[in-house]
């Protein structure tokens, strides 16, 4: 995650003391070296949508042997033994969990701020009271298009104007909430007009995501955009995020899970601003890059412990038998290992980039959903051999 305000504008936000901290540089088990990894939670695998690119590939049936209560309980007080700083409550549908109030509650019992990712139609406004008094720290609402785009991606019709008015039900009572826009060919000439709705609909930031090949998103990998249309996108993005600014406007934008979104930034603004050039290249430099494995890792419905979100092909325990701190600093699956310092491992571009240093390797599941290996280049790198010394 690459916070594009903190990067051009120098703001602060909660999410950039973890990211951008010296005391990070050189971790291999978590955000810093006092605490543990974010870690976001697959709370359920039913959701009341069918979204195309669900990465989670979540439906409508029921799945046993969910965490139950009590389980999940005890899976949060491991977070607490490890410091963990965040746990995000996704899905499926985490509003749909019935304890979910209570969790979250309990979050704070260990110090972990909750926050939720939903995809915002069942927020009512009694709902948005409770996740307020509970104190989630965030709510996340996907949104991948304005009116019948969203509608199409989310498998049902009426999805955008349900998700807008929860958050709305959210802004009324005080909740920070914000968007997420994945990108991909149907929707990447959109992202003016998202700019627009959370200028009109003040929200308080939005997060676009790069598409990842997982799930259901597996079968996507041909409407992801091109490398050039993504340069257009990170163009789009940069100069909205400056226009905020310079109207005095307070917005969080960040992008996700394409970390060479941060170099291409210092590039471009190398030939603008030198100094900022130079702070956002020691920003990323503390940064480091994708840190799947090491201060982000997921756990899904049934107790797995994975390396993120989208590589739940890859498996390491289950907090049903170990605290999650225990399976995350045991290295003896070579994946988890080989993700504390992969850039031995790294094959391709990523093997002979100079910004090794400062992305990492980029994302691990889409150079596997491409190329059948996980330590491959990322296919959707977008910077030209010439910016990275090949």
């Amino acid at each position: 995650m690459i916070s594009i305000t903190k990067l051009l504008c120098g703001s602060n936000y909660f999410g950039d003391t973890l990211r951008y901290s010296k005391s990070s540089k050189g971790t291999t088990n978590g955000t810093t070296n006092n605490l543990g990894p974010v870690v976001v939670w697959n709370s359920t695998g039913i959701c009341n949508l069918k979204c195309i690119h669900c990465y989670a590939d979540a439906g409508t049936k029921s799945h046993d042997g969910e965490l139950t209560t009590t389980e999940a309980k005890n899976f949060i007080e491991g977070l607490g033994q490890f410091n963990v700083p965040v746990l995000l409550f996704s899905g499926g549908e985490p509003l749909i969990r019935d304890d979910i109030f209570e969790l979250s509650d309990y979050c704070h019992k260990y110090n972990i701020r909750p926050t939720i990712s939903t995809n915002g139609t069942l927020i009512t406004k009694e709902t948005a009271k409770k996740i307020k008094q509970v104190g989630v720290g965030y709510v996340g609402i996907s949104i991948d298009g304005i009116g019948e785009d969203n509608d199409k991606f989310r498998g049902q019709k009426g999805a955008f104007e349900a998700a807008l008015r929860g958050i709305r039900n959210c802004i009324e009572v005080g909740q920070r909430v914000g968007l997420r826009f994945t990108i991909n060919r149907h929707n990447y000439k959109s992202l003016n007009d998202i700019f627009k709705l959370i200028k009109e609909e003040n929200i308080d930031r939005v997060c676009f995501y790069h598409l990842a090949y997982s799930g259901r998103g597996s079968g996507m990998i041909e409407e992801d955009i091109t490398h050039e249309e993504t340069r257009q996108a990170m163009d789009i993005i940069i100069e909205n995020t400056l226009n905020f600014s310079r109207q005095g406007i307070e917005k969080e934008i960040l992008t996700v899970d394409n970390h060479a979104d941060g170099i291409y930034l210092y590039l471009k603004m190398k030939q603008e601003n030198t100094d900022l050039a130079e702070n956002i290249l020691s920003l990323i430099s503390i940064n480091g890059g994708n840190r799947s494995g090491i201060a982000f890792g997921a756990v899904d419905s049934l107790g797995y412990v994975h390396p993120d979100q989208f590589s739940q092909n890859h498996t390491f325990g289950n907090v049903r038998e170990r605290s999650f701190g225990d399976i995350w600093t045991d290295i003896s699956n070579p994946i988890l290992k080989g993700l504390k310092n992969r850039k031995l491992l790294l094959k391709g571009r990523c093997a002979g980039c100079k910004w090794i240093e400062q992305c990492n390797g980029n994302f691990r599941a889409r150079a596997e959903a491409v190329y059948g290996s996980f330590w491959e280049s990322d296919p959707a790198c977008y910077l030209r051999n010439d910016e990275i010394g090949i």
